[in-house]
C-alpha cells in the first residue's frame, strides 16, 4: 500500500508548493447550512480535476455537534478511490481516530491549541491534554494503520479572540512536544487571523530551527486582509505546504470573530504569478465553484481573482510553462 508520505513526498517533487484544500471541512463546518453529500462529492470531484492531491474532507465529531459532517465516513470512503489524492481529516480525539481509520483516511489532522481559553472552548481539554490526545492517536495509528500521517496543527499560534495574546514560546513549546507525543510534523495555525508577516516570519524561523523536516503547514486566515502576505512570508522561511479554502469559505464555530479561510483561487494565482508551481489548473479551480455553490445556494464566496478574471496573456503563458514542464521531465 502507497504511503501517504510517499504521496506527498510526490507532489513536492513534482511542483515548488502542495495547496492542501480545507474547504470540505474547515469550510462547510463554518456555514449554518448542509451540503448534501452528493452535492459534496461533485465538489470534491472538481476539486481533484483541477489538481488538487490534498485534500481535507471531514472532520469526525459527534453529528449533534457538526451536523454538517454526519456524513464524513461516507465522504472519505469516496475520496479515497480517487487515484494520488491524499484524503485527511480532523480529529480532536481517539473515537474519532478511530472512526476516520476504519473510513481509510490518509492522514489524520488534529486541531491543539496554545490558547487554554480556545483549547476548552473548542475540544474541551487543555493544552497539555491534547498533547496526551496525540500520544494516544499516535498509538492508535501505529497499532491499525501505520502507513496514516498525523499532524498536530498548532491552533491559536498567533493570538486568540478569547484569550488575546498567545506567548511564541507557548506556540514552539507545544508543537515540539506535539511531535514528541508522535505526530509526523506540526504546523502553525492563525485560526482567528490575527497574524502579521513579521510575526510569520518570526514563529516560522523558529519551528522549522525546532522541527526541521517536521515542521508543518501554514493554515492562514483572511480575517483582516493579511492572509496571502501571511503565506508569502511562511514560503520565505521555507514554508512549502499551505491550506486554503476554495471561495474563502471557513472559520472556527468556537472563536469568536474568526472568519475567512485564505482563498485557494488568489493563493494559487500569486504563486503561479510568481513562477512557483502548484499543479493547480485556474481555470477549473475557478470552475470548482460551480458545484459549491450548488451545494450551498446564496452562500457568499469570496475571492479577488474569480472576480476579476486572469490577466491578459496569462493563461497562455501558464499553459507554456507546463509544456516547457513536460518536455524537461
Amino acid at each position: 500500500m502507497e504511503s501517504a508520505s510517499n504521496r506527498k513526498s510526490d507532489v513536492r517533487t513534482a511542483y515548488d508548493v502542495l495547496i492542501s484544500e480545507v474547504g470540505p471541512r474547515d469550510g462547510l463546518q463554518s456555514v449554518k447550512a448542509t451540503m448534501p453529500t452528493a452535492d459534496k462529492l461533485r465538489w470534491i470531484d472538481a476539486l481533484y480535476a483541477a489538481g488538487l492531491r490534498e485534500i481535507e474532507v471531514a472532520s469526525f465529531v459527534p453529528a449533534r455537534l457538526l451536523p454538517q459532517m454526519a456524513d464524513a465516513a461516507e465522504v472519505v470512503r469516496h475520496a479515497i478511490t480517487l487515484q494520488g489524492l491524499t484524503v485527511m481529516a480532523l480529529v480532536p480525539n481517539r473515537r474519532g481516530a478511530e472512526a476516520a481509520l476504519r473510513a481509510g483516511v490518509h492522514k489524520l489532522t488534529m486541531p491543539v491549541s496554545a490558547s487554554p481559553a480556545h483549547s476548552l472552548a473548542n475540544v474541551r481539554k487543555t493544552p497539555a491534554e491534547m498533547v496526551q490526545e496525540v500520544r494516544a492517536i499516535s498509538d492508535l495509528r501505529r497499532e491499525i494503520a501505520p502507513h496514516v500521517l498525523l499532524e498536530a496543527g498548532i491552533s491559536t499560534a498567533f493570538g486568540c479572540t478569547l484569550q488575546g495574546h498567545v506567548a511564541e514560546d507557548d506556540v514552539i513549546r507545544l508543537a515540539v512536544q506535539c511531535v514528541a507525543a508522535g505526530a509526523d510534523e506540526s504546523g502553525l495555525s492563525d485560526t482567528v487571523g490575527y497574524a502579521n508577516p513579521a510575526q510569520v516570519h518570526r514563529l516560522f524561523k523558529r519551528l522549522r530551527a525546532e522541527l526541521g523536516a517536521q515542521a508543518g503547514a501554514a493554515h492562514m486566515h483572511n480575517t483582516r486582509g493579511l492572509g496571502l502576505a501571511n503565506c508569502l512570508a511562511a514560503y520565505e522561511e521555507g514554508v512549502r505546504t499551505f491550506d486554503s479554502s476554495l471561495g474563502g469559505l471557513g472559520g472556527c464555530p468556537y472563536a469568536p470573530g474568526a472568519s475567512g479561510n485564505v482563498v485557494t483561487e488568489d493563493l494559487v494565482f500569486m504563486f503561479e504569478a510568481m513562477g512557483v508551481r502548484t499543479g493547480i489548473d485556474l481555470d477549473k479551480i475557478i470552475a470548482a465553484r460551480v458545484p459549491l455553490t450548488a451545494g450551498l445556494p446564496g452562500e457568499p464566496l469570496y475571492g479577488m481573482t474569480p472576480e476579476a478574471g486572469l490577466p491578459k496573456g496569462f493563461a497562455q503563458r501558464f499553459a507554456q510553462g507546463l509544456v516547457n514542464e513536460a518536455e524537461h521531465v
